[in-house]
């Protein structure tokens, strides 16, 4: 059967929609011709028989078809396999892609057939529809929107397996592939625009699929700004502009809006577990960014110098502009061509003395000493060039041209100026709370106050960095001999200083991971006190930084609420909140928490977490925002982001949310600007909707509570029984690649805290923890523990009811139930076991046994027939996918078994194809860690 008719078969059996089916049918047209050119006739009907053979072996059970099939693979030598796998592999990619652009369609489908009384679901016209209905008025509702502060944080997590290469070429074979079906094409444009694919498909696959060398910190940056200049950039004016046409359609008034929406960054200044992050790293990375917005700056004003062509022969300007002109003229003059070009177009002129003020500040900025150029005489800020766009906005307004300085290009602009200032996006500095300690100690040494600082209690160390954050004299003499980590970690502390000199928007937040008392937190004011960051004078407090804890471990937040009480009691720490505009960040982990416990108990305990600073916060009167470290997967925080929003607990809203995105989370969406479009307005419609929910008050809420309680403890004790059987961890390294992608190269940060490889698992990030999981498709963070506690739970008299209605009231436990439903459909059973057990089975019937007791309470509680059936969109795409995703599997487990024997001769090509494999299996599951 040819790989286009195998297409449509499965298309049809699956139930995809036939228009994303029809673009899949295209691309395997392309690659079939491509495969039938470069290789053998046998090579090509493997190729195209194998989905088909491991259909029938692994969905209909059939066994003889499966042995088949290992025999076949078995046979392949590595050359060959490794050739099945790229092919395998370019397919997902593409796939992949199709499926993007299939989104972007089905949404601009709906926004077609929008209408004010039934506006798009999930978009941002429907949040404004919401606050209609519920009888806000105009100047209400543009409260409510002014309350958010929605700052989305990239981060350079290694869970993109993908290279940037291979991303950009499958875009641009997709865009075409979309083109091709169009039916106003003419013969030439047609057969040029399929050579054009067939080139752009021999490219791909002339890419390395795998990194040939290590990702180094400097690629991650380039990496991120690759969404930053682009999808990014084009699509923050757009929610504005959904905000305003949303008002004008119910209110008929538009409200001037503030910035709701800023990007934060951690590439290039995570430096916890991550040794090639120094602090030149971090300046040059600012530098960077710095350098990029400037350039997208100056690509704008030279679009908006071209379409200000408005004469003062026609039109007056203020006087403000006036002045401005003149003093320009004298500061940055312009050559005499224009002058005389721009002789009587004052707004042209103006746009030209900015653009020469911005190349001044690139110049400064390529200087090795930018901070000390930049003296504040020579600085053109970021809110200079603000006031500079509405300077022209206001003349342009008083001219009677009010829709050209509020709509378009002028508007445009100002609205990134707002967002992305000279920066881009500010960097936050992590580093781990024993770092901190480890550099105190010596300090507190040095300083001769104690020599025995780690030794001290919580108390004890409390009272003490008290004492020693009241007392101005610095701890280390100038000509001390410090370690060199101490003096790494204080060359830190002078980069912020540096990074503060030069652009005060540019840093974000200092945070400590594994925060675990109060300690953690002064220890990093001393740090900071000791270059000039921190001071105490006369009962108050100078800070130029704030210091976000960040709680992890289940015990942690289990102990959040109780620390940070404790922290708003010091009567420092509130001197240092007034200095700092009484606004305390607190960042809660996904990843940790869930390997730590399990899922059910990390999602609670998150939960508990966030109720607790929710009303610590408020009791203290302190303004907050919570920083959730959500990972790509649901095993470490992932899924939607907006149903993640609205399932938070109410007493937590205030209108602030911080969140990570991470690795293949940030390629799918943030690479085309209509799904980060929708992304945002996502998130935007759930946190107005959030922002004016009220306390829930369930007559049954105690119990409610009692029973997620029982879920989480019951099912972490299954979980922790499972991983930390004495046998487990030799059984996991075997039976999953984590070995692998341990060295496979993908991010400049070690996936093991103690070394760059997975020593044991409590060194092992969570990252890698779940990547493995995933590629041999047990998805065991995304649900194991929660089988046998639902399946015991409904046996209860009574409880089985109480489940259903809690699930479709109570949003906390319909999301973590469906993220869990979500992950077991992409679980494989059949697929898992294929792959190597060295016990006698029993890990695989333990996994077994909770995933079957799981789907069988799932269905109970939610009422459908089988899982996932309430999402048959992502229902179908799996069971499409399978048939292609099984023979990418039974490779990766022949390789696996030839590096545990060692039947090679060439070590490098066997590795390597084992990158491949992991990289295809990735691919095809859409997901790492």
């Amino acid at each position: 059967m040819h790989w286009e008719k195998l297409i449509e078969t499965f298309g049809e059996k699956t139930g995809i929609s036939k228009q994303l089916a029809g673009q899949v049918e295209l691309l395997t047209h392309f690659l079939e011709e491509i495969v039938g050119d470069k290789e053998e006739d046998e090579f090509l009907e493997m190729l195209t028989t194998f989905p088909e053979l491991a259909a029938q072996a692994f969905d209909e059970g059939n066994t003889e078809v499966l042995s088949k099939l290992q025999k076949e693979i078995e046979a392949l030598s590595i050359d060959q396999i490794a050739k099945f796998l790229r092919y395998y592999t370019i397919f997902f990619h593409l796939m992949n892609s199709q499926e993007q652009r299939e989104i972007t369609r089905i949404n601009r489908e709906r926004a077609i057939h929008n209408d004010p009384e039934s506006p798009r679901n999930e978009s941002i016209t429907e949040a404004i529809y919401y606050l209609k209905e519920q009888g806000y008025s105009a100047d209400e509702a543009a409260g409510v929107v002014a309350k958010l502060d929605i700052q989305p944080t990239i981060t350079a997590h290694p869970t993109e397996a993908r290279r940037h290469s291979v991303l950009i070429k499958q875009q641009r074979i997709t865009e075409m592939i979309e083109q091709l079906r169009q039916e106003d094409l003419t013969p030439h444009e047609r057969k040029e625009m399929e050579m054009d694919i067939f080139n752009e498909i021999h490219l791909l696959m002339a890419t390395d699929e795998v990194r040939t060398g290590k990702v180094t910190v400097e690629d991650e940056v380039e990496n991120g700004m690759f969404y930053f200049r682009n999808a990014i950039w084009e699509t923050i004016p757009v929610l504005y502009e959904d905000l305003r046409h949303a008002f004008e359609m119910y209110y008929e008034k538009v409200p001037d809006f503030d910035t709701i929406l800023r990007y934060r960054s951690w590439i290039g200044s995570d430096r916890d577990g991550n040794p090639n992050v120094t602090p030149d790293v971090t300046w040059q990375t600012i530098l960077e960014q710095r350098q990029n917005v400037l350039d997208l700056y100056l690509n704008e004003l030279n679009e908006l110098r071209r379409y200000l062509s408005i004469s003062q022969n026609k039109y007056t300007i203020t006087n403000e502009l006036k002045d401005s002109l003149e003093k320009e003229q004298q500061q940055y003059p312009l050559s005499e061509r224009y002058q005389r070009l721009y002789d009587k177009e004052p707004y042209r002129r103006k746009v030209t003395h900015m653009m020469h003020k911005l190349e001044h500040q690139i110049q400064a900025a390529d200087s090795e000493n930018a901070a000390g150029i930049l003296k504040e005489g020579q600085k053109y800020r970021a809110e200079d060039f603000i006031t500079d766009l509405e300077m022209i906005r206001q003349s342009l307004t008083n001219s009677g041209l009010e829709s050209v300085a509020k709509q378009g290009k002028l508007n445009h602009l100002l609205l990134r100026a707002k967002t992305f200032g000279f920066h881009m996006a500010a960097l936050d500095i992590r580093q781990h709370s024993a770092k901190h300690e480890n550099a105190v100690a010596e300090l507190l040494n040095v300083g001769k106050v104690t020599e025995h600082y780690k030794q001290l209690s919580e108390d004890r160390k409390v009272t003490l960095l008290t004492e020693e954050l009241k007392n101005p004299r610095p701890l280390s003499p100038v000509h001390a001999q410090l370690t060199d980590d101490t003096a790494k970690m204080l060359e830190v502390f002078e980069i912020i200083g540096r990074m503060l000199q030069l652009d005060s928007q540019c840093i974000g937040n200092y945070i400590i991971s594994m925060t675990h008392g109060v300690s953690d937190m002064l220890e990093v004011f001393i740090l900071a006190k000791e270059v000039g960051l921190w001071s105490y004078n006369a009962a108050s407090v100078e800070s130029k930084i704030d210091v976000v804890p960040l709680f992890e471990t289940i015990e942690d937040l289990e102990e959040c609420g109780r620390l940070m009480t404790e922290i708003f009691e010091s009567p420092l720490y509130q001197q240092q909140l007034a200095a700092r505009n009484n606004l305390q960040e607190i960042m809660l982990g996904y990843s940790d928490s869930n390997k730590d416990g399990g899922y059910w108990m990390a999602n609670w305990a998150l939960e508990k977490a966030q109720r607790s600073l929710g009303k610590v916060c408020r009791e203290y009167e302190v303004d907050f925002r919570l920083f959730h470290g959500r990972g790509g997967t649901v095993g470490r925080g992932g899924g939607r982001s907006n149903q993640a929003i609205l399932a938070l607990p109410p007493i937590s809203n205030n209108g602030r949310i911080r969140f990570t995105e991470q690795g293949e989370v940030i390629s799918f969406r943030y690479s085309l600007a209509p799904i980060t479009r929708r992304h945002l307005e996502q998130i935007v419609n759930a946190m107005i909707r959030v922002t004016v929910s009220e306390q829930d008050s369930y007559l049954d809420q105690d119990q409610f509570n009692e029973t997620m309680e029982q879920l989480a403890t019951r099912s972490m004790l299954r979980y922790r029984n499972l991983i930390d059987d004495k046998d487990f961890w030799d059984w996991y390294t075997a039976k999953t690649p984590i070995e692998h992608i341990s060295r496979l190269p993908i991010a400049s940060r070690p996936v093991s805290r103690g070394s760059a490889k997975a020593a044991d698992f409590e060194n092992l990030r969570a990252i890698p923890w779940v990547f493995a999981w995933t590629q041999v498709r047990y998805n065991v963070p995304g649900w194991f523990g929660i089988g046998k506690v639902l399946h015991t739970l409904i046996g209860q008299v009574d409880k089985l009811e109480k489940l259903q209605r809690w699930y479709k009231e109570e949003i906390f436990f319909k999301t973590v139930l469906d993220n869990a439903q979500r992950e077991m459909a992409r679980t494989h059973i059949p697929t898992a076991n294929i792959y190597e057990d060295i016990d006698d089975g029993s890990f695989h019937r333990r996994i077994t046994e909770d995933f079957e007791k799981a789907a069988t309470a799932i269905t109970q509680i939610t009422g459908q027939t089988r899982i996932l059936d309430n999402s048959p969109v992502i229902k179908k795409s799996i069971r499409f996918r399978n048939p292609f995703t099984y023979p990418l599997n039974m490779m990766q487990t022949e390789l696996l078994q030839r590096w545990k024997t060692k039947q090679v001769e060439k070590e490098d090509d066997l590795r390597n194809a084992l990158f491949l494999s992991i990289n295809g299996v990735a691919a095809a599951m859409q997901s790492t860690g």
